[in-house]
């Protein structure tokens, strides 16, 4: 195009087109596209090996093998933002069991790895050291195997954090009392592990047994690593107490039994936990756990939902896998994640979390929310567990009950 008799109206009109696609070829490159997104990688700190791996094997990883295997065989979870599903890809750092070491690695995970989302690590102690560390760097936590009055008393302060699992005062200690107490129990043995979980599970009984006219006779703290736990025992036969509580984890619960046995410590009650929920604790103790009594939150009789579950987690795979505490709880808690995510419709901490935090969720409990960073007690359907003809039976709350309580429980079997 010659510029010969021009205007001067026209040759500002085409100096104005010329300068923005100047302007446009300038500052494309400075426009980034979102990056192409192909999976959600999800960080953990985990317990591979050490004393909590027995926990963390029972508990929450048959839950999330299974939940992942499932959500990725539908092609995983549907983000709008970049318009298509995406698989989920684990990426679990072994915490040894060791507080120090799992908030190193939960650091890593968020700071040097940089992973989508983080995925809770075992044990009550554990999480309230995590909790802090997802808070600070605004990730979404959803934990698992954990659960304290300490920790609720700091959600007010952590927004980002969610607990799913049920606790001593959070339903399950009051409803223990309110049964022992209705079927004649008048005096109580308490012996605890001296780690956050016992201090909190027998400083709760300490108030709520009294209340429902149950006298504490022995209260007796045990190491972590105990290695001979029948002194105790027999301390609490000597008491002649008529219910025996050992808020303890599996090391120091198996022992605890099979001492019981051992020196023929027969209460009328002989509650126990986190162990007797254990499929592994029946696998150890058959017939003799007739009676015995543990915490739980379901069991595949209650519905049709719940059935479905028990069979997606156990058909064809060992008892000791099953835990029917924690497995509806924490996949309740992975369906709401996902639900979240795909109604965010972006993998947004911000908004994914204000979308757990304030809305409701269908999930294997029916439907499911939470309150104040707690799962609600109306979403629980079970508190109190017991093992009946080799069946691990809901026993409280009553509306929730699959069975009967035995009071007092059977004698342990001679030979």
């Amino acid at each position: 195009m010659s510029t010969k008799g021009l205007t001067r109206r026209e040759f500002l009109r085409y100096a104005t087109i010329a300068g923005a696609g100047l302007a446009a070829t300038r500052c494309g490159p400075l426009i980034k596209s979102k990056p192409a997104k192909d999976k959600i990688v999800v960080g953990m700190s985990r317990p591979l090996s050490g004393s909590q791996a027995i926990v963390g094997d029972s508990a929450f990883r048959p839950v999330y093998e299974t939940f992942i295997a499932e959500v990725n065989a539908e092609g995983g979870v549907y983000v709008a933002e970049y318009g298509k599903k995406l698989p989920i890809e684990l990426k679990i750092y072994d915490d040894t069991s060791d507080v120090g070491t799992m908030t190193r690695l939960t650091e890593k995970l968020i700071v040097e790895d940089k992973v989508d989302f983080l995925w809770p690590a075992c044990g009550t102690s554990f999480v309230f050291a995590q909790a802090p560390i997802a808070n600070k760097y605004g990730y979404v936590l959803i934990t698992a195997e954990g659960g304290a009055t300490t920790i609720r008393d700091l959600l007010p302060s952590l927004p980002y954090v969610f607990v799913t699992l049920s606790f001593s005062d959070w339903y399950q200690i009051p409803v223990l009392a309110d049964l022992l107490s209705k079927r004649g129990a008048k005096t109580a043995y308490i012996t605890y592990i001296a780690d956050l979980h016992g201090i909190e599970y027998s400083g709760v009984a300490g108030i709520e047994f009294p209340a429902k006219g149950i006298d504490i006779v022995g209260v007796k703290s045990v190491p972590p690593d105990i290695k001979d736990i029948s002194p105790v025992i027999r301390e609490a036969k000597a008491s002649g107490a008529d219910v025996f509580c050992c808020f303890a984890y599996p090391d120091q619960i198996m022992p605890a039994t099979a001492m019981s046995m051992e020196l023929d410590f027969n209460p009328k009650a002989w509650i126990g936990g986190p162990g007797v929920n254990f499929g592994f604790y029946y696998t150890a103790f058959g017939p003799a756990t007739e009676g015995v009594i543990g915490f739980t939150s379901f069991s595949p009789k209650q519905s049709d939902r719940a059935r479905q579950l028990a069979e997606k987690l156990y058909a064809g795979k060992p008892r000791e896998i099953q835990d029917p505490w924690g497995h509806p709880l924490y996949w309740a808690g992975l369906e709401i994640w996902k639900q979240a995510i795909e109604k965010a419709g972006t993998l947004d901490q911000d908004k994914i979390r204000e979308i757990i935090a304030t809305e409701r969720f269908q999930t294997v409990l029916g439907e499911t929310w939470f309150e104040n960073g707690l799962l609600s007690k109306d979403c629980h359907t079970g508190e109190i567990g017991q093992w009946i003809k080799g069946e691990y039976e809901v026993i409280g709350p009553e509306k929730w009950a699959t069975a009967e309580m035995l009071y007092p429980k059977p004698a342990w079997p001679k030979g």
